[in-house]
């Protein structure tokens, strides 16, 4: 039987979040998917070896063999299998992540969801990637902020490690609207915004907008300004005693129930099942 550690995350920010970490030494020809995930999701061959089979950009599946030392990146919604050797089965250590700017930093890398084997550029980052990587599957009872920290370091290692010689590193006008809109969503969450008011803010065309957003963020600014409500409406939750009914009020829903469906979408339980699971007294 498979030897596991599974860690899953539950408080989430805006810039970078985990969601789950874990270590597994695999028996022979365990299998995880088909699947598909809502997030980044990245594994690292410790030893041994097994198969990935991933769907491509254009819709086919391709079959990549991973050896120890090397790893391979699922991206979001991107269906994917992957398999332990017969012989010579894998052990993994693994981060599922997300974010604001990881889209953005990924594009500086040799990976793609049609190239998603992970074989490192630079040695001495992958070293200290692997090393984050280990301390955040082996460490689940550190608080979040310290598990966020070293979550950044595997991060910058990560893209460190396999980024392109030719990466581009000028900042573009996309990159000032992006903040522009991001900085302006903190700033009003709790109020009615539009995203044609979001747009306008930025001096440009809504459709524009709503395409660069997405090409930086990887969400569409609707279900980015949503996120970030429910984000908020976690820590009134978790710190408060104000009702379900004031919290959605706070975050710009004026129906109750229209809140807990976005909530659930978002932590995947009811607003009461959250505070009852994370509430601090």
């Amino acid at each position: 039987m498979s030897d596991l550690t599974l860690n899953v995350y539950s408080e989430h920010f805006i810039d970078l979040s985990i969601y789950q970490s874990g270590i597994e030494h695999c028996d022979a020809g365990h299998s995880f998917g088909p699947a598909r995930r809502e997030h980044y999701l990245f594994h690292y061959a410790l030893s041994g070896s097994g198969t990935l089979y991933a769907e491509t950009s254009s819709g086919s599946t391709a079959t990549h063999e991973i050896s120890a030392g090397e790893g391979f990146l699922i991206y979001p919604q991107q269906l994917a299998t992957y398999v332990a050797d017969a012989d010579d089965p894998w052990a993994y250590t693994w981060i599922e992540f997300d974010g604001l700017r990881v889209k953005e930093c990924l594009e500086q890398t040799s990976l793609s969801e049609s190239h998603p084997v992970f074989r490192p550029l630079a040695e001495d980052q992958a070293a200290q990637m692997v090393r984050e990587m280990t301390y955040i599957a082996e460490h689940p009872e550190a608080s979040i902020i310290d598990i966020i920290g070293h979550l950044y370091l595997f991060f910058d290692h990560f893209v460190r490690s396999a980024q392109l010689d030719a990466a581009p590193r000028t900042r573009k006008m996309r990159d000032y609207y992006v903040n522009a809109a991001v900085g302006y969503i903190e700033k009003n969450y709790h109020r009615k915004i539009t995203i044609e008011e979001i747009a306008a803010i930025c001096g440009i065309d809504r459709s524009y907008f709503g395409k660069i957003f997405h090409d930086a963020v990887g969400h569409s600014p609707q279900e980015f300004l949503m996120r970030y409500r429910m984000i908020k409406a976690s820590e009134l939750l978790k710190h408060t005693d104000m009702s379900i009914t004031d919290i959605a009020s706070a975050v710009s829903y004026e129906n109750p129930l229209h809140f807990s469906r976005a909530f659930k979408k978002v932590q995947g339980v009811s607003p009461r099942s959250w505070r009852n699971q994370h509430r601090v007294d």
